[in-house]
This record gives C-alpha cells, structure tokens and sequence, in this order.
C-alpha cells in the first residue's frame, strides 16, 4: 500500500491534467466558434429556447468592466496562480473543495488564454427562454465551480457547529 503522502500528490496532478483537459475542451469550443460561427453570426440550436451565437466579450461576466480587460487579466492571472499553488500544496483535504478549485481554475484560465491572445473572451451560448448573456464552456466551469465552494463553505460550518455542540455536550458540568 502506498503512503498516504504519495496518493496524495497523485491526487493534486490529476487535479492538474483534469485542468488541462478541461482547459483544452474550452479552447477547443471556442475555436470552433470562431471557424464556424463568426461567419454566420449564430446558429438555432433549439427554436426558441437556445442558439449558438458568436461574440466577442472583453469585459468579465455580463460584460462588466468591459473597459478593463487588462485589469480583468492581471486579476484572473492572479487568482489562477494563487489557486493552483493552493492546490498543489496539499492544503485543500475535501474533494469538494478540490472539485470546485479545479473547475474554477480551469474556467478561469480558459477565460484568460482568450483575453491575453485576442484581447477578448469568445462567448457563444445564448439561451432564449430568458434574458441572460451569452456565455461559453469556462464561464460554466467557473459557475459550477463557484456553487461547489458555496456548498463546501456551508457543509464546513456545519461541521463545526455540530463539533462545537458536541464539545460543549462533553464538558464536565
């Protein structure tokens, strides 16, 4: 049986190449919006509820700061870095915490090779049942992820609520 110390580093590579992996999908995606989807503007998916739709966002989520993309860049560059060396320190023991760093570091990178190459992130799902801004594969990485740690901070604190009630319970009175 392998140290623990051993299955765990091999956990934080595999983390690594699922960020890759991850990473290569959405970059993948949007090259295909660029080869097939510029041309034609957009694409019905499925009549009225969602389409394809070519476009190019330099602001972060919704377009906000759209006159900051190298701020937003210096910013994303620096949550990736800070993020990946949490990851691979080892400090993140829950496999939902790694879970949701994974996505978000994956989103958050695919997201940042396209503002630091084009100056500008590809989008191109646009929903239609809704008024909602046309998105792409990261941002749903960063989205998902971002629910994940929600869940993890609220699980955590139950926790220790439940351990701190328990330690109270076993005071001698």
């Amino acid at each position: 049986m392998r140290p623990l110390f051993e299955v765990e580093r091999m956990f934080r590579w595999i983390a690594v190449l699922i960020i890759a992996a991850l990473i290569a999908v959405d970059q993948g995606l949007k090259f295909l919006a660029i080869e097939y989807l510029q041309p034609i503007g957009s694409f019905p998916v499925l009549d009225g509820v969602l389409q394809l739709s070519y476009v190019e966002n330099t602001g972060a989520a919704f377009g906000m700061f759209s006159e900051h993309t190298t701020l937003l860049s210096v910013f994303t560059a620096i949550v990736v870095v800070v993020g990946l060396a949490l990851l691979l320190s080892g400090r993140l023991r829950d496999n939902l915490a790694r879970a949701a760093a994974v996505l978000i570091l994956a989103g958050g990178a695919g997201n940042l090779i396209d503002r630091v190459a084009r100056g500008f992130v590809v989008d191109y799902i646009e929903p239609l049942f809704v008024d909602f801004a046309v998105f792409n594969f990261a941002d749903m990485l960063v989205c998902v992820g971002a629910g994940l740690l929600i869940l993890y901070l609220i699980l955590d604190l139950v926790r220790e609520r439940r351990e701190a009630a328990q330690e109270k319970q076993n005071e001698p009175a």
